[in-house]
Order: structure tokens, then sequence, then C-alpha cells
């Protein structure tokens, strides 16, 4: 009930600011927000094997948002209200509902400034805490509870957190997930020393710990066991209960450096035993390590990054899994480039928190303009190679208990080692040439290897290993100053998996308002030839101030889609998708 009335006094906060506070609380006082609905009406279709049945008879699906904020002064308060009827195809059918699943109030006093509702909070990396939203992927791990952060001197920042995190519409309620905690502190050394002030160097420190509470289930075993008594057989069975831990702790340390165009970070993190669903119910502890190093200077960068984990992933409810994956309080860094390009993007990266060793390489020059190479505009060009493998382990013995390593440290490793299963490579070259004042091109080469069991099914072998070669061709040419045509003419070369695609794509713009475009992604290599299909595309967008819609006609291929590495399934589809997205 004290949350109703709570709820209550901060909807009328923000709607009607003038009968809840004082003028002088108003001055300055400004509202803004955003919304986002996007719905889809399914239809049957033969040749993917869609009917009403296999929609379970939900033709129509919408997933739709609206944020409001109200800010005045060093007060803000804010609000999302999110409607899913029914969810679209893809997304976890439990968000089903209508509601306010987020709600805050913020106040700011000289440095300190404290949140009460809900939040997103990230300690350094995320290696251990990291909560975040993505409406794309229907992935949401907001903190419900208090959220404070404190400078008490220059160069010293502190930030201090205690609530339960959001899943899908279940309120907490009788301990049915657990309770995060945590601390992070930045230490900004050339703030805090006079004698630093002055160098060109700069160099941070930072530091964090979490903690999470759950009263964890009960989790039992049982033993038959044979003896005899005056050549009598007689069974016994003895049941095990498993010792799971109702407090789990993490902490992680980091430190940042930077000169000129040179920057440097690396923050190392371990995790106390932790067994879960995730990690089949082991005791050993976690641990990760991730690194990144940028240099640039004119017309160069490069960017190179590494990570190493072992049995990271860390939830506040011990049995939870799915896809995508919830209730998680650490992020893992996916170390591999997000492509644009429909073909590049078919098979994505997903991160493995049991065990993973990843590394990622960029570079990206300028070659001058008015040169042979380079051409009258400049060209620029982007190397780009990553590479995630499985880490070393020895498999222990199977608990005499469990049967399995449930219960057990499960295996050894040694730290930073790097196994012989390849997860994902990706190498990959793009080349941006402006051609003319008319002509723009864009030319790219990936090269893959997708180890489609790991990823997908978490079965740990190259059994299913895809490799493939991807080109892109994307052309523009600029007919008027607000009119413009694209071409992109994409193919996809594989033995494994699905086979041989092409993709064909041209895209009308009228800027700053209109653009229409016809799409064609072709499967014609799968080996059965009845899935040999045309995932052809229609459609059109009109942009009006901050207001903009669009209409799409036509099928959706099934796959992942992955955002840093967290990824959600999408199923085969065709219909009609409206898209409005609008913000004041």
């Amino acid at each position: 009930m004290k949350t109703k009335f709570y709820l209550r006094f901060l909807v009328l906060s923000v709607l009607f600011p003038t009968v809840v506070f004082s003028q002088g609380f108003l001055d300055g006082a400004k509202v803004t927000g955003n919304t986002q609905i996007d719905a889809q009406y399914y239809a049957e279709d033969d040749k993917l094997g869609i009917t009403d049945s296999t929609l379970n008879y939900r033709k129509f699906g919408m997933n739709g948002y609206a944020n409001l904020l109200y800010t005045a002064g060093d007060f803000s308060a804010g609000l999302r209200m999110e409607a899913y009827l029914n969810p679209m195809l893809g997304f976890d059918q439990r968000y089903e509902g209508v509601g306010i699943p987020y709600w805050f109030a913020r106040y700011k006093t000289g440095t300190f400034e404290m949140t009460a509702g809900h939040f997103y909070e990230q300690f350094g990396s995320g290696l251990i805490l990291r909560s975040w939203e993505n409406w794309t992927l229907g992935y949401d791990n907001s903190i419900y509870g208090f959220n404070a952060n404190f400078s008490p001197v220059q160069g010293v920042k502190l930030k201090g957190l205690v609530g339960v995190q959001r899943y899908f519409w279940q309120p907490y309620q009788e301990s049915n997930r657990g309770i995060v905690k945590g601390i992070d502190g930045d230490f900004y050394l050339n703030e805090l020393f006079d004698g630093m002030v002055e160098s060109k160097t700069r160099i941070n420190l930072g530091g964090s710990f979490v903690s999470k509470y759950e009263k964890v289930p009960t989790l039992t075993y049982v033993t038959d066991s044979t003896y005899f008594v005056d050549s009598v057989e007689w069974n016994q069975q003895t049941v095990y209960e498993m010792n799971l831990p109702y407090n789990v702790g993490s902490w992680a340390a980091r430190t940042s450096i930077s000169h000129g165009g040179l920057d440097f970070f690396v923050e190392y993190a371990e995790k106390a035993n932790d067994p879960n669903a995730t990690n089949s119910y082991i005791f050993r502890k976690g641990s990760a390590i991730y690194s990144s190093l940028s240099v640039s200077t004119k017309g160069l960068g490069i960017f190179l990054s590494t990570k190493w984990i072992d049995n990271m992933s860390y939830k506040s409810k011990l049995t939870e899994t799915g896809n995508p994956p919830m209730l998680d309080i650490n992020y893992l860094p996916a170390i591999s480039k997000e492509h644009a390009y429909s073909m590049a993007a078919l098979y994505p990266y997903a991160t493995q928190p049991n065990g993973e060793f990843g590394f990622q390489g960029q570079v990206d020059y300028k070659i001058p303009k008015e040169t042979k190479l380079g051409g009258k505009y400049g060209t620029s060009v982007t190397l780009n190679y990553s590479l995630a493998k499985s880490i070393e382990k020895d498999t222990l013995p199977n608990s005499p208990v469990t049967g399995s390593l449930a219960g057990t440290d499960g295996y050894e490793t040694k730290f930073f080692s790097i196994g012989d299963l390849t997860y994902y490579r990706d190498l990959n070259l793009i080349i941006e040439r402006r051609l003319s004042g008319k002509w723009k091109t864009i030319l790219g080469y990936y090269n893959q290897s997708y180890n489609k069991n790991v990823i997908e099914d978490n079965i740990y072998n190259d059994k299913h290993m895809v490799d493939a070669n991807i080109a892109v061709l994307d052309l523009t040419y600029r007919i008027t100053r607000r009119n413009s045509l694209r071409m992109e003419a994409q193919g996809l070369w594989t033995e494994e998996d699905k086979g041989d695609w092409a993709a064909l794509l041209f895209e009308y713009n009228v800027s700053p308002s209109w653009f229409f475009s016809v799409q064609d992604e072709f499967n014609y290599g799968n080996p059965n030839e009845d899935l040999q299909v045309h995932y052809f595309n229609l459609a059109f967008g009109y942009t009006q101030n901050t207001t903009r819609f669009a209409v799409r006609y036509g099928r959706q291929r099934e796959g992942l889609v992955c955002i840093g590495g967290v990824c959600r399934y999408v199923p085969a589809s065709t219909g009609l998708t409206l898209t409005i997205t609008s913000s004041f």
C-alpha cells in the first residue's frame, strides 16, 4: 500500500506539479519525454511453416513504452510506462501486461546525490555490477531501491546502492530473488595531489565491492546403498542437501592511464563461490580481467582489447536461466565488432560466462585526400580482428553424491590460459570513399568462424563450426541536395549451416522527411530446397519534427539479435510492422 501511495505521489508530482510543490520549488522546472511503439500483425506463411497454431493464435503483437522526466533545479523525477499486448514474437511472454515498472525521484545537494526508486548503475567496466536496459533485446535489469553518489573531497567519488532487480512484472516479495548491495570508489590522482595537477599523464584508480543475499532453494540428492545382515540384502537411502551460500560477494580493482592520444584501462575482478544453474552448481570461485588500449593521432587510430573470464555468471537468483538472460548483476562485454550490414550480422557473438578468452584489435586509417590512394576526398580504411576461445580446464572427478560436477569445484585452470576450442573469429576490412560530389561507396569483406554449438546450444565442441565469407557493396548517389538513392548488395558464402545467401536493398531518401526501401535476402544455397526462401521486405518512413513513423511488410528470418554480447532469439515471421518514435 505504501508503494502505491508513493507512486501516486510521484505521478502527481510529474503531471500536476503546481498541486504538489510550492512555487519556489518549480523555478526552472522542465518536463521532457519520449515514446516508442512497435506493433506487428502476423500472417500465415506456408513457406516458413507459420500457421495460426504456431502463432498460438496471437496474430498481433505490440511493445510500447513512454518515458516522462521532470526536472526542477537539483530535483528530478521520472517514470516509464510499458505495455506488451501481446509481446511481439521473440520477446519473453512473461512481459505480457501494462504498467509502470520504472520510476524514480532524485535530489542533489552539494556533492551528494540520492536516488530512490528504480535506477541504472555501473561500477567500472561492469565486471561485477552493471544494471542497464535495451529495448531491442527486451532486456532490463534495473535496480529498485536506493542509490547514492558522494564526493567528500575533490578527486574522490563514492557510490553506494542497495536494491532488488527487475524481473518482468513480478514484484519482490518473500525473498523471491536476491538483494544486491554495492559500494564503489574512484580516485583521480591528478586532482588529489598538487604535484600531479599539471601533469599531462592522468591516472585514476578505482575499486568496487558487491554482494548479494538470496534465500537459497533447497537442493537435495538421494543415494542408494546396499548392505547385508545375516545374508539378507538391505537397501538404504541417504538424502544429502547442498550447502548453498546465502551471501555471495565479489570485488574488483581498476586503473586508467591517459597521456595525449594514449588511453589504457584494466580491471580485475573476483567472485566468491557461487553455485548456480549456469555453472551447473559447481563451487569454484570466479575471476575475470578486462583491458583496453587505444592510441590516436591525426588520421590514425589503433584500439586493442582483451579479456579473460572464468566462471563469472553472477545473478541475483541462482536458478535463473533464459534467453536473453535476466537478473544479471554483472556485465561481461563481448569484445567483437557489432556489424550494421545484415549478412555480416547473421552470425553474431554471445559472451560465454563459464569461461572465455577474447581479443580484439582495430586499426582506423584515413588516407589523405588529394593523393593517389586517397583520391580527391580521402579514403577511410578500417581493419578489425576479434577472437574468442575457450580457457584451459582440467575437469575434476564427478561427485559420488550428485553423480556430476555439481557440488565440486568443477575444474582447475591457470590464470589467462587459452584453450583449443574456438568460439568465434571475425576478420573484416571496410573501405569508405567518396568518389565524387555525387557518389559515395563502402566496400566490406568479412571472414567469420562461428561455433554454432557453443554460441547457440552451450555444447562445447567444434562439431558445428560455420566458416563464412561475406562481401558488401554500399553505393549512395546524391541526386539533388535533398534526394538520394542508396543500394546495398551483399553475399554470404558458406558450406555449413544454411548455406549461401544473397541480399539486395534499394533505399530512396527525401531529406529530411521520407524514405522508401525494398529489400530481399535470398537463402539460395540452403541444402533443403524447400527452405530456399526469399525474405523480402517493403518499407517506408516519415519524419515530422521529432516524430518518426516507419512501416514495413515482409519476412523476418530467424536468428540471434545480439548487442554487447547479450542475445535474444528471433523466430521467423511474416507480417506488417509499424514503428513510431517521438520525443518532446
